[in-house]
């Protein structure tokens, strides 16, 4: 049954075989003759069809080719050797991939063997030049040069550059400027496209005949499309020259997040060229979709890498196909994105943010190992063959030279974006803390380099909209080849002319980690005390949020309960280890663990948690009440702070005149005692002044004839300093008319330590109770106690009374 319907499976896959394979007889579909009725179908049998009767010429013995191929008409020749041949169709088109791979990695290889060639021009310029060199060599024998079309660029070369940048992306670094980056690839590609798009116009109207039939909205694609810096071509360059993280993050990033804008922009302006007419709602909906094409790229990248977290829990059993997870979602949600025009670069980066994490804390360490390199080794050979082949396209291509529209669009280009640079970083550096300074304002705008999505956005335009597509590909080709030639190759120097900071490998130690999360929490703090919701503390409340509901669902095992900094010391441990091993200390360490993956190693017995107070639901619940109310109480309390935007403290003012009367009576007091002819004695302190009484106590003994002068008596055992008595209190005998008592007599004169005065309240000029004229003439004796005669060397250290 089965033989009998072959010819029908045949004739069915007929259509679908191609040209040069199988073709259907036409005898087997012919109709039967005329006079001969057609044969009655026949009925199924167990459910199956069986198939028609075949017919006599089929059957016919004669009608069969002999086996050795000899019937008539249809002999083949003869080969010296029956099994060899040369078929180079059949294995051109992967023969050619391999060949044009194994091209760039020996380019790649001679490169970096001799090192005087490589540390004076970049890599980009000598693969272009390479490329132009083979690319001249195919047209000189005759052949077709190969193109770069888009295709291949957008979906095979492009991924793999943009993955590896994505899933090893310094993430601390890019979300702590993640709003300059912001601001730099969307304001700034926004301004570069504009204006460069409307000075183009501006010199097509006035550039003769050859120009004028370029329309507004032809310039501002040609705008779009030049205006974005190229993230292959700014990785490829400052790889090279060791920047420092907060150059190349900020010019990296940018080079990524400018993606969507450049997406919004090119498809923009390719339907609005085809309009009759633009109104405003195609502009406001066209504004909108910068909106859904960002952001609809970053939620399915998150999507999609949220489900390749999850299924690396359960790869535990089969660690061999754990890379291969990683790999598949990540260009699924490149291509999913692709598939509704959204930004696949910004899903592709999402997809590798959100995964890492989790994925790294499921799968072994030689799947991590194996993902690692392999992404480096696959972004490489990407990026090497992209550069190749702009030579040999450049060759290959079709051009039409105008010099007045190539000058004037390297010209605005570098204007354009010296201009947005130093505007927008004017801008930005009002709110930074660490201020971008004029040099690296100058290596922001010098590495702005184009590259090949530049090239492919420009091929993909259509020769019966835009008839000028080899106009604006030649003006690209000759940007590109200035920035990487003239920018990429002069930006070393010059960062060695100006002595920018370079990047410093350092390895990370605990210590730095431990810092680095402790003043996480501090800051944290100090912006919850201020009521200030700023990056700090959104980051600790998506920390607490991960940690307790997204670590469950993702990571297998007790590895989602483990703290970071343990986690972070595992991995260092890890790290270590593997250096030993490659170090060639594979002997000082233990067999089993060089044969284990330690990251996997799951504890036997759980570790013993401390032991805590127990505290009683009613006790515990009365806590958090009250820290609860407090906590909100304060919160509602305090202000945000700001500091842009200070509040003037309303009692600011009357404290600073309650201090300028101070000041004022500071120095009309020093005045008065300028006009002193001797200046007053000066207070000893309490050990002096108990040495002075106990060497000689007469000499503190009243005068006979001093009766109407204060008596002070003093213990020479008392601790008291004079710097604490108030001689304003000091009332002397027989002031105010009263005759002196007995007690008064013995006691002497009582001395009072002076209370604080209350707060808010000015001690200068607030009279007190001993502001009397006499208290305040008594001060004035005490201050000025009149002419001393300086002693002799014969007198005694403290002269006797007399």
């Amino acid at each position: 049954m089965a033989l009998r319907a072959l010819p029908w499976a045949l004739l069915l896959l007929g259509p679908l075989l191609p040209g040069q394979g199988l073709q259907a007889n036409p005898m087997l579909t012919s109709e039967p003759p005329q006079g001969q009725p057609a044969p009655p179908p026949r009925a199924e049998i167990g459910g199956f069809t069986p198939a028609p009767p075949a017919s006599a010429q089929e059957i016919h013995p004669l009608n069969k080719q002999p086996a050795n191929g000899s019937g008539e008409g249809h002999a083949k020749p003869r080969k010296a050797f029956p099994v060899l041949d040369i078929d180079y169709d059949h294995i051109r088109i992967p023969f050619e991939i391999s060949l044009w791979i194994l091209l760039a990695c020996l380019m790649k290889l001679g490169f970096h063997v001799i090192p005087s060639v490589s540390n004076i021009v970049p890599e980009s310029c000598l693969l272009i030049v390479v490329g132009l060199l083979v690319g001249g060599l195919i047209k000189g024998v005759g052949e077709k040069p190969p193109i770069l079309k888009s295709d291949i660029f957008f979906l095979f070369l492009l991924p793999p550059i943009i993955l590896d940048a994505g899933y090893f992306l310094p993430l601390r670094q890019f979300t702590e400027n993640l709003g300059t980056i912001l601001i730099f690839a969307v304001v700034g590609t926004v301004w570069n496209a504009f204006f460069l798009g409307g000075l183009m116009y501006a010199v097509c109207q006035l550039g003769g005949p050859g120009l004028n039939h370029i329309g507004l909205l032809a310039n501002l694609l040609f705008g779009s499309i030049i205006s974005a810096v190229d993230p292959v071509a700014v990785l490829a360059v400052f790889e090279e020259i060791h920047i420092n993280e907060l150059l190349h993050i900020l010019v990296f990033g940018e080079s990524l997040l400018n993606d969507a804008v450049t997406v919004v922009l090119y498809h923009l302006f390719e339907e609005f060229a085809n309009f009759e007419q633009v109104t405003i709602i195609d502009i406001i909906l066209g504004f909108l979709s910068f909106f859904v094409v960002s952001l609809g790229g970053v939620f399915v990248g998150v999507i999609y890498g949220v489900i390749a977290a999850f299924t690396s829990r359960f790869t535990s059993h089969i660690r061999v196909i754990e890379p291969l997870f990683v790999f598949l979602y990540s260009y699924m949600a490149y291509l999913s994105a692709e598939l509704f025009h959204l930004s696949g670069i910004m899903a592709l980066i999402a997809s590798g943010v959100v995964m890492r994490p989790y994925v790294e804390a499921n799968i072994s360490h030689k799947s991590h190992t194996t993902i690692k390199y392999f992404l480096k080794m696959w972004s490489s050979v990407s990026e090497t063959l992209i550069f190749i082949f702009l030579g040999v396209s450049t060759v290959a291509g079709h051009h039409y030279w105008n010099w007045t529209f190539v000058i004037s669009t390297l010209l605005f280009c570098l204007i354009a974006r010296v201009l947005g640079v130093l505007v927008l970083t004017w801008f930005i550096n009002k709110f930074r803390i660490v201020k971008l300074t004029p040099k690296d304002q100058f290596i922001i705008a010098y590495g702005g380099l184009r590259g090949a999505i530049a090239f492919s956005l420009c091929y993909l335009l259509d020769y019966k909209h835009f008839g000028m597509r080899d106009m604006f590909l030649t003006a690209i080709i000759t940007v590109i080849f200035f920035t990487v030639f003239v920018q990429g190759m002069t930006i070393r120097p010059l960062v060695d002319l100006l002595a920018v900071k370079k990047k410093q490998e350092t390895k990370r130690s605990i210590n730095e980690e431990i810092h680095t999360q402790f003043l996480d929490h501090l800051l944290t703090g100090i912006e919850d005390i201020c009521g200030h919701y700023g990056h700090h503390h959104w980051k600790d409340k998506l920390n607490r949020f991960n940690k307790k509901y997204v670590k469950k669902c993702l990571i297998a095992g007790e590895r989602s309960k483990e703290p970071q900094l343990i986690a972070f010391y595992h991995k260092m441990e890890m790290k270590q280890a593997i250096e030993l091993v490659e170090s060639g200390g594979i002997g000082k360490i233990p067999s089993a663990v060089s044969t284990v993956s330690i990251q996997n190693i799951n504890p036997k017995t759980l570790p013993v948690e401390r032991i805590l107070p127990a505290l009683s639901k009613d006790k515990e619940e009365e806590i958090r009440k009250i820290l609860r109310n407090n906590l909100q109480k304060t919160r509602q309390r305090l202000r945000s702070y700001n500091r842009h935007t200070l509040v003037a403290d309303p009692y600011e003012e009357a404290w600073n005149q309650m201090l300028l009367r101070r000041q004022k009576a500071r120095q009309l007091e020093q005045k008065m005692n300028n006009y002193l002819t001797v200046p007053a004695h000066k207070l000893d302190s309490p050990t002096m002044s108990r040495a002075r009484i106990g060497s000689d106590p007469l000499a503190y003994e009243p005068k006979a004839d001093s009766e109407n002068l204060p008596i002070i008596t003093i213990d020479p055992a008392s601790p008291q300093s004079p710097e604490s008595v108030d001689l304003m209190n000091e009332e002397p005998k027989g002031c105010g008319g009263l005759p002196p008592s007995p007690e008064e007599d013995e006691e002497g004169l009582v001395m009072r330590v002076k209370e604080p005065s209350s707060p808010g309240t000015d001690d200068v000029f607030t009279p007190g109770t001993g502001d009397s004229p006499s208290n305040q003439r008594m001060l004035r004796c005490l201050s000025d106690p009149g002419p001393r005669p300086e002693p002799e060397e014969g007198e005694p250290f403290i002269p006797k009374a007399q």
